[in-house]
């Protein structure tokens, strides 16, 4: 409404969008990685559970354009912008839950899925857009603030650097607007008419996010015979929102970002269903 209605218009978002996405965000990610010690070895069960899951959503998510049933109704630039909804993950969401859910443990496990599967997901997203656009993978991949962070993050905490103390504050205080702004962008450039547009390809993201990746996590805790806390962080993991910032990249690369805004938007709203379905249900 501020953004259609007020002089602050697309113009202004549009810069909101490049502070977010340049700064803000690789900020957080960054601190939030660093800040928790990553105990890679006593985790290493979670651990691969989690890569096996990143990876089962991953391929999923690249294999809707070439089901025969759905392949007349996907786009496939909007796929490529759209990909990411389906295995991306709320980040700042997981951080503030998980303690809650499961005890300090949690946050310390949490911390792991987040410093091994970001990079992972975050090189998934940017893969079908460079590819679709005819971009240098590498050259995108070098330049994404977001991978940057996430990687020198997590070089940082496994080679033991610490963030002082003095500058604790103002990094909690810049991870808290990257969220309130990063919302807020989406927000700006949400059109629900491409949603109805792609509704078929909407469907099957939000399906893959919220029912199919959580079922998956059921299994893999299983298979990999995880305890009780640790059960709970990856169910939880898997049932998250998509991550804010998937609109922030899209839109970043040249693509629709009014469809990826409404996806998040209509992601955030149905992980007040995953979320309790994981942790009550299937849990």
């Amino acid at each position: 409404m501020v953004c259609r209605y007020t002089a602050l218009n697309r113009t202004v978002w549009e810069q909101v969008e490049s502070l977010v996405y340049f700064f803000l965000f690789p900020v957080l990610l960054f601190h939030s990685i660093v800040r928790t010690p990553l105990d890679l070895q006593s985790a290493s069960s979670l651990i691969m559970a989690g890569l096996v899951l990143g990876f089962c959503s991953v391929s999923i998510t690249y294999a809707l354009p070439k089901l025969p049933f759905l392949r007349p109704h996907i786009d496939g630039r909007l796929h490529a912008a759209s990909a990411q909804v389906g295995f991306r993950f709320n980040s700042f969401i997981a951080l503030a839950m998980a303690e809650r859910v499961a005890g300090p443990q949690a946050l310390l496990l949490i911390a792991v899925l987040i410093g091994v599967c970001v990079p992972m997901f975050n090189i998934a997203a940017v893969w079908p857009m460079a590819r679709h656009s005819q971009r240098s993978f590498g050259r995108e991949l070098v330049r994404n603030p977001l991978i940057l962070a996430t990687v020198s993050g997590l070089l940082a905490n496994l080679l033991g650097l610490h963030i002082p103390s003095w500058i604790e504050p103002t990094l909690q205080r810049i991870g808290a607007a990257s969220l309130a702004l990063g919302l807020m962008t989406a927000g700006a450039g949400m059109y629900f008419g491409d949603l109805i547009k792609a509704k078929t390809l909407a469907i099957a993201l939000l399906t893959i996010r919220h029912l199919i990746t959580p079922i998956l996590a059921w299994g893999l805790a299983r298979a990999f015979e995880l305890d009780t806390t640790q059960t709970t962080v990856l169910l939880a993991f898997s049932a998250l929102p998509t991550a804010t910032n998937c609109y922030v990249l899209a839109t970043r690369m040249g693509y629709n970002g009014a469809f990826v805004a409404g996806l998040v938007t209509l992601s955030t709203v149905l992980g007040m269903l995953s979320l309790p379905f994981a942790l009550a249900v299937l849990r």
